[in-house]
């Protein structure tokens, strides 16, 4: 799997629905524990290896990993924090990956002729 893919993953676990710790957690071991460094643009290592080490910087409690007790010692604002780095570098691979194609393609933009009712939306009212 791509660098790309693995990030578009794991980010895609963090938009879930469970608590933040969780996906936290399924995004490093589904998505990102397998990910080398190597794989990202210059620009992103640096981020990516601090998102690394945000995942195995505690000693575990018997019956659980690194990882485990890694995110449970986060505060919430610091799962926040990585969450929002990983969503970031994401970012910089899209914008890498989409660079060659904005240089290589010029597209033209038309201005859609049409009513304005064509766009209405009708209101929706609620009742009891």
């Amino acid at each position: 799997m791509s660098a790309w893919e693995n990030l578009h993953f794991a980010t895609l676990e963090l938009v879930r629905s469970a608590p933040i710790k969780q996906r936290l957690i399924a995004a490093y071991r589904r998505h990102l524990a397998s990910l080398a460094e190597e794989q990202l643009p210059s620009e992103a290592r640096a981020s990516f290896s601090q998102v690394v080490k945000s995942f195995s910087g505690v000693q575990p409690l018997r019956g659980e990993d690194a990882v485990i007790a890694s995110v449970r010692k986060m505060s919430n604002q610091e799962a926040d924090d990585c969450a929002a780095l990983i969503v970031e570098i994401f970012g910089l691979l899209c914008r890498a990956a989409d660079a060659p194609r904005q240089s290589a393609a010029v597209v033209q933009l038309r201005t859609v002729e049409a009513a304005p009712a064509t766009f209405e939306v009708t209101s929706l009212l609620a009742s009891n």
